[in-house]
């Protein structure tokens, strides 16, 4: 497979869009960085031109979608994408005290995380489809396999999300176009480190984007990161409802 020289990666100016930035950076590779903070999305921008890639910047807030598609096909329009990674989302706990989550926040995170990079895959696969070739990740969360009570809104978000990359990946296969679907565990990045709670199997930013690269270069249709959270998956499964939403309730992190 030829390797990708357009790469567009969202969510750059995070700690895992951030690593996958710096991971594709090398001499003659072009990256379009999306973010949402400025400054940071600025230092990933330096830290991939000192390597030797060419980088374009656009500053977007994913939660208007619309908006969000608009920018996704003029940037294709212009300089056709050959590697798209949706690695932007939010994450989100039961506020302390709550019984259950802030309609506000679930609309938020549906919009961040399901929405928009549904709307993007689809109009670049699109778009990709008519040019037989192409690439698109997303990058979901090992939380989308389990009914978390405390994290309703992220969890079910993720879901759809898994949902939705599979049926696009089995509707584009035929046109040339590749669809992985990327299910992280707990990555250490700031975002991570404010959710409180344990977090078994805790991987670097730089691993991680590696790992995603490997899954997306393989074509993959799904990545679990790390293994054991696939054993979690189908442990989830093959658990009987009644011990399984106990279970789940137990996990719920203990009040700040």
């Amino acid at each position: 497979m030829t390797p990708p020289n357009h790469i567009l990666i969202t969510g750059a100016s995070g700690g895992l869009g951030g690593a996958l930035a710096r991971h594709y950076a090398v001499p003659g590779r072009s990256l379009l960085l999306w973010g949402r903070d400025a400054a940071r999305l600025e230092a990933v921008a330096a830290a991939c031109r000192a390597t030797g890639a060419t980088v374009a910047l656009r500053m977007l807030d994913l939660s208007d979608s619309a908006s969000a598609v608009a920018a996704l096909e003029t940037d294709d329009a212009a300089h056709a994408i050959d590697l798209a990674i949706f690695a932007a989302g939010l994450g989100d706990t039961r506020a302390p005290g709550a019984r259950v989550e802030d309609a506000a926040q679930i609309i938020r995170l549906g919009l961040v995380d399901f929405v928009a990079p549904a709307a993007m895959a689809a109009a670049l696969a699109d778009r990709m489809a008519r040019r037989g070739a192409g690439g698109i990740v997303l990058v979901g969360s090992a939380a989308a396999f389990h009914a978390l009570p405390f994290a309703a809104g992220y969890s079910g978000a993720k879901a759809g999300l898994a949902r939705f990359a599979a049926a696009l990946r089995i509707g584009v296969k035929p046109h040339g176009v590749r669809v992985t679907l990327v299910s992280p565990g707990f990555i250490d990045t700031a975002a991570a480190r404010r959710t409180p709670g344990p977090k078994p199997f805790l991987m670097q930013p730089a691993d991680a984007a590696a790992r995603i690269a490997r899954a997306a270069e393989d074509g993959r249709a799904h990545a679990i990161l790390p293994w054991p959270f696939a054993l979690l998956r189908w442990f989830d499964r093959l658990l009987p409802a009644v011990f399984r939403d106990r279970l789940l309730l137990s996990l719920t992190p203990p009040e700040r």
